[in-house]
């Protein structure tokens, strides 16, 4: 287990949960699977799994208040597992803290894609970690946008002089935004850049992050443009 990505899968439907295990193992993944979340949150402190896959719906502790218990101890990437892909549960799922979501009912290669994406972004299954620290030197020093500032080395940020902190996938959306400032960003190329979708994805997943990020950073400084998508005001 100790070479293989360990994945915390929570799930109540005993043949999803069975059917899905099988499907990652033969992927190569490690799995621990709980088809409950209080349980799942325990298995989270015990093992430290590399990611976890949280259903919405699940009894004792559902996916949204167990990514909120995840995300308070940790930075590991999660991804929420929903039924319904207009549902507010998705939305609820993200600002609770998840990276990203499948619908279900999914197909196996699709969420092994999406998984592999994620451990990607993470630094995981491929050595991303060692790319991204490729392109922060590349970008060196400290960027300032007024109280703002951006160590692309450190990979640190710090508002009024107070440090940040971000999720993995807040910063190199961040970083996105800082290597081009002033410039807009669509949704389609931050999906593609940041969240890795070779593929159309959903721009709920921008919409909340970035939202999610104006909260820590400022409300003013990433702006909407309407009809395009966002910029950081340089």
């Amino acid at each position: 287990m100790a070479d293989q990505t360990h994945v915390l899968f929570v799930e109540d439907d005993d043949v999803i949960r069975e059917a899905t295990q099988l499907a990652l193992e033969r992927d190569g993944f490690a799995v621990t699977a709980m088809p409950d979340g209080l349980s799942g949150l325990e298995a989270f402190r015990a093992d430290r799994p590399d990611i976890a896959l949280l259903d919405v719906m699940v009894p004792g502790l559902d996916g949204v208040s167990l990514c909120r218990r995840i995300r308070d101890e940790s930075t590991v990437p999660v991804i929420m597992l929903s039924a319904r892909a207009d549902s507010i549960d998705v939305v609820l799922g993200l600002e609770a803290g998840a990276d990203d979501y499948v619908t279900k009912p999914f197909d196996g290669a699709v969420l092994v894609a999406r998984i592999r994406a994620v451990l990607r972004r993470f630094g995981h299954a491929g050595g991303a970690d060692r790319g991204e620290e490729g392109a922060a030197a590349a970008a060196g020093g400290v960027l300032t946008f007024g109280e703002l500032e951006i160590d692309t080395e450190g990979m640190e940020v710090r508002r009024a002089g107070q440090t940040v902190a971000l999720t993995p996938t807040e910063m190199r959306l961040l970083l996105e935004f800082s290597s081009a400032p002033g410039t807009v960003l669509s949704r389609d190329k931050l999906l593609e850049r940041v969240w890795d979708y070779g593929w159309g994805g959903d721009t709920r997943v921008v919409d909340v992050h970035v939202q999610r990020l104006r909260t820590k950073i400022g409300q003013d400084r990433i702006e909407t443009v309407r009809g395009f998508g966002y910029k950081l005001k340089a």
